[in-house]
């Protein structure tokens, strides 16, 4: 069974999506309504524009969003027998899936940036990749720490981001080496994302998901907050919601994967981070990326 997976902020580079806009006529007119959307050119900055530029969360997510999405579509008649998305990657995947049409998920996609980055700039906060120590360990340390710390990412076995308010980060992250952590490195990000932090930009996407049509899928879209595959559209809903506060459960989500039957997953967007999650994961699992020499105009 084929699997597709969309990836997450951090993904970005500059010239993302130049060969899609060349190569389709489709990718073109998705660009003309993407700047009509946002109400800027989001195309002129993904070509040409420098990576601080697009290290902007209003831009960088709906780049990685198009960029994901076009080339999904572009791929024809590659249709996915399950689909998953770190953290933004929801979004697309759900597009991909049928749940949502390409118009509303990128409104959300442009509501949810805007929604992180006011969080981010009304509450000073951060995160950490934290390497080697057990999921348990790190939990343990965040819970004990002063302040608001938690685990964020569960990226694969021995792989943590946690996060929360800076000295709080700090703190957790000198324990966490104390206690055998390999790496305990703070990230540059503009906030403290799948945190309490975050609340209350989870209320102001809340009512836009709830306003938003959602119809049934293609195939199981497995989300970030129960690492499950889910069909039932107020389920997934919910869980859309949800996954700005939640931890986002990437390990538990490979596992549930490849447990209801993946035997190879597609990384269809900018990089290749997910494969190399999968990678660490089992080193014999089949990962490709999507092309455009498997594509059609």
């Amino acid at each position: 069974m084929k699997a597709f997976v969309f990836p997450g902020q951090g993904a970005q580079f500059s010239g993302m999506g130049k060969d899609l806009h060349e190569f389709s006529t489709l990718a073109k007119k998705r660009f003309d309504s993407a700047n009509d959307i946002l109400g800027f050119n989001i195309g002129e900055i993904m070509f040409h524009g420098t990576i601080d530029e697009l290290k902007q969360t209003k831009v960088t997510q709906p780049a990685i969003f198009l960029h994901s999405v076009i080339l999904a579509e572009v791929l024809g008649d590659m249709k996915p027998d399950m689909v998953a998305g770190h953290s933004l990657g929801e979004f697309s995947a759900l597009v991909v899936a049928g749940g949502l049409s390409f118009e509303d998920g990128l409104r959300l996609v442009s509501a949810r940036a805007n929604a992180m980055q006011l969080a981010c700039e009304a509450n000073p906060s951060t995160m950490a990749a934290v390497l080697g120590l057990e999921n348990r360990i790190v939990e343990q340390i965040c819970d004990q720490t002063d302040g608001v710390v938690v685990a964020a990412n569960y990226n694969c076995p021995g792989q943590i981001v946690i996060s929360g308010e800076i000295a709080a980060v700090e703190l957790a992250c000198e324990t966490l080496k104390e206690a055998g952590a390999r790496r305990a490195l703070m990230l540059p990000v503009g906030g403290a994302f799948h945190s309490p932090v975050m609340e209350s930009a989870r209320e102001k996407l809340a009512d836009a998901i709830e306003n938003t049509n959602i119809q049934p899928l293609s195939c199981p879209i497995f989300q970030n907050v129960s690492a499950s595959a889910e069909v039932d559209v107020a389920t997934i809903r919910k869980n859309l919601i949800d996954q700005l506060t939640a931890p986002v459960k990437w390990t538990q989500t490979m596992e549930a994967m490849i447990a209801y039957g993946a035997t190879s997953v597609t990384e269809v967007g900018p990089g290749k981070v997910l494969q190399g999650l999968f990678k660490k994961l089992d080193r014999g699992f089949a990962t490709h990326s999507a092309t455009l020499e498997n594509s059609e105009a």
